[in-house]
């Protein structure tokens, strides 16, 4: 951080603390009408940039304080030891410190105008904080030699949307524990070598994190955030997770970290109340307290408050080399009425359930994030039909690249729990969602959300005995790897747990020891593998030219087939791929389909497959075609459907021939 030298505030107040402040006039301005986005470099705790004076720089918003100072470690907790000094009127109080040393313990106390209100706060842009239960911050740097130049380079080819991006979703305390001590949860470094190495074997593209903000409550797994700069200090130090995501980065795995701008927790050292007043929070219930998770809401109006969010965004992008935000429980800041009752909301200006200064803070959010980074993801965790989620805000959008597709997955995982004889009367829950592929850029997700909260894990919630749950999974997991969008699979579903994730605890490693269910893991590696080299799987993912329906309506046999073809012009020539699903216990034999092109049909991926764990059943490699008309098209493919399974055969090049017979012609 560039020193700077403040200057003195008119009134005169502050006169001590703007003689060696970095905080300008000009950034007071920001600050106060909300266009200040690296608040991070001038408010908090900030070391001396000059290395021939000790101490640091403190700074924090509190306009409705009347006293304010830094109890810590090197003043014994003093309230009096060392006051702070207001800014003018713009809320801040500032001071510097010389005994301040990098790893020193503080908060800032502080007493409102309010009732005489006076707490001990945590800092809100603090870098580091102790490890939970201990609430207080901790000084300290950002420096760290970074080693990861040639992705950052060659980040935005990885991270395009034409680009294959497959995520690998992790809670780092439950990933792998300690072999020696099952309790003790391992450090970011320990954990780096080990979990690069995994998600490049597997060929996952990405790794995305759960929150690591620092947060007081382990069991909200980082969604209760109080430290909004901070990594936890569960695994160590900032230094620490740098070097884990440099290290994955360095062996070609981007990494996007879960951000939680919607809520916040109520702990007393946190950001509510913060100065005796409902500083960052809507004073009304109505609009500041969350029923869902009894939690507090942010004041999106307030401009301090969009630039602290805002600051807390382009911070882990900036700092952490991080290739994107996953923004959790966008559908809760987007309405009012949100999980509340009538008569339990206040209607916008026009009467609406419409957030309005939400959705204009995602839209700004968007704007700085792909203005600053438009090599980065911005991905929306978005659970209703509210339109234009992931287009350009100049189309009116709200500006992210990608949303997942929650009713993808709740409709293919109701689909697949239901006994196969009575799943033709729910064909349509998988056929449904072509309606509506392309309307967004979707990303598939299969995440924690899954497997929490007495829903069982997601082989756990197929249907069948043993064999039949797993051949489920594996049907489950290879639709989604071969419909358009991009992927996510939460930890654990890659191999088939048994049991419903438990975040006190690591997956349950020992199953790979059973073929069975190292046979997933392996088809896992193939699917994504065959999605990396495919082109016609990725580089269309949310394009409409690249799927194709071949035969959506076969509800009696439970068989769905479609097409995936490398979308543009001139492309007409290259093999397009035909996935079919049988998703009955059944074996089809002599099951025949239409296809494009005629020639030899090669079985690329068969999830039936005896290294998966499946019975063997198939094609011998390859089908010729027929000269005989099927859904349309001159040419057929007679087939061996394996039993619970995802065949996907590649066609020949050339070009097609085209839909000219009968659709409604039956099997000959």
């Amino acid at each position: 951080m560039a020193k700077q030298k403040g200057r003195r505030s008119e009134d005169g107040n502050g006169a001590e603390a703007g003689s060696s402040s970095p905080i300008t006039d000009d950034d007071l301005h920001l600050f106060n009408e909300g266009t200040h986005h690296r608040l991070y470099r001038k408010l908090g705790g900030h070391l001396s940039p000059d290395p021939d004076r000790e101490g640091a720089h403190f700074a924090v918003w509190a306009p409705n304080a009347k006293h304010v100072s830094v109890v810590a470690d090197f003043n014994e907790w003093s309230r009096d030891a060392h006051p702070l000094h207001p800014r003018g009127d713009s809320g801040i109080w500032e001071g510097w410190i010389a005994e301040a040393r990098k790893g020193s313990h503080y908060k800032y106390s502080i007493t409102s105008h309010v009732e005489d209100y006076h707490v001990l706060k945590a800092d809100p842009f603090g870098f580091r904080h102790e490890e939970p239960p201990a609430t207080a911050s901790v000084l300290w740097d950002l420096d760290y030699d970074w080693k990861d130049g040639k992705w950052m380079r060659e980040r935005g080819e990885r991270n395009a949307a034409s680009a294959p991006i497959a995520v690998y979703e992790v809670h780092l305390g439950s990933w792998r524990r300690d072999s020696n001590d099952p309790g003790r949860m391992r450090g970011y470094r320990e954990i780096a070598e080990e979990l690069a190495d995994y998600v490049r074997e597997l060929g996952f593209t990405h790794v995305e994190l759960l929150p690591i903000m620092e947060h007081p409550f382990y069991g909200s797994w980082g969604y209760q955030t109080t430290g909004y700069f901070a990594p936890t200090s569960r695994h160590g130090s900032p230094q620490d997770l740098m070097y884990l995501i440099d290290h994955l980065h360095r062996n070609g795995i981007g990494v996007i970290l879960d951000w939680v701008p919607s809520h916040f927790p109520s702990d007393e050292h946190g950001l509510g109340y913060f100065d005796g007043t409902h500083l960052f929070e809507h004073a009304d219930p109505r609009k500041g307290f969350h029923p869902d998770w009894e939690s507090l809401i942010f004041n999106y109006g307030r401009n301090e408050v969009r630039g602290f969010l805002l600051s807390s965004a382009l911070f882990w992008l900036e700092h952490y080399h991080l290739d994107g935000l996953r923004v959790d429980a966008v559908a809760s800041m987007l309405y009012l009425d949100y999980s509340r009752e009538e008569g339990d909301w206040i209607p916008n200006e026009h009467g609406g359930r419409e957030n309005l200064e939400a959705i204009s803070f995602l839209r700004r959010l968007n704007e700085e994030v792909y203005g600053n980074h438009p090599d980065v993801q911005m991905i929306a965790e978005e659970s209703t039909a509210w339109p234009m989620v992931s287009r350009p805000t100049y189309l009116g959008g709200l500006g992210f690249g990608m949303k997942w597709d929650m009713g993808w997955m709740h409709d293919t995982l109701e689909y697949l729990s239901r006994d196969p004889v009575h799943r033709r009367h729910h064909h349509h829950s998988l056929t449904f969602r072509a309606l509506y592929a392309f309307n967004e850029h979707f990303m598939l997700p299969l995440s924690h959300d899954e497997v929490v909260h007495g829903k069982g894990s997601l082989l756990s919630r197929m249907a069948g005995d043993d064999w039949q749950k797993r051949a489920n999974l594996k049907v489950l997991l290879t639709y989604q790897f071969l419909q358009p969008g991009k992927k996510l699979l939460f930890m654990g579903g890659e191999f088939g747990q048994w049991s419903e994730w438990n975040h006190d605890a690591e997956l349950e490693w020992h199953l790979l020891d059973d073929p069975a269910h190292e046979g997933i893991r392996r088809l896992v590696a193939d699917l994504n593998r065959l999605y990396r080299e495919e082109e016609a799987l990725h580089v269309g993912d949310f394009d409409p030219q690249t799927f194709e329906w071949v035969d959506a309506n076969d509800e009696e046999a439970s068989v769905l087939s479609f097409l995936r073809k490398r979308p543009g012009k001139g492309h007409s020539e290259e093999p397009p791929l035909l996935v079919i699903l049988n998703l009955t216990p059944v074996v089809r034999d002599n099951y025949r389909i239409g296809v494009p092109r005629g020639g030899e049909w090669t079985e690329i991926l068969n999830s039936d497959a005896v290294e998966y764990g499946g019975s063997g059943r198939g094609n011998l490699g390859a089908v010729e075609t027929a000269p005989v008309s099927r859904h349309g098209r001159h040419h057929s493919l007679v087939l061996t459907l394996p039993p619970l399974a995802a065949l996907v055969l590649q066609g020949p090049g050339g070009t097609d021939s085209g839909k000219d017979a009968d659709p409604g012609e039956s099997h000959p």
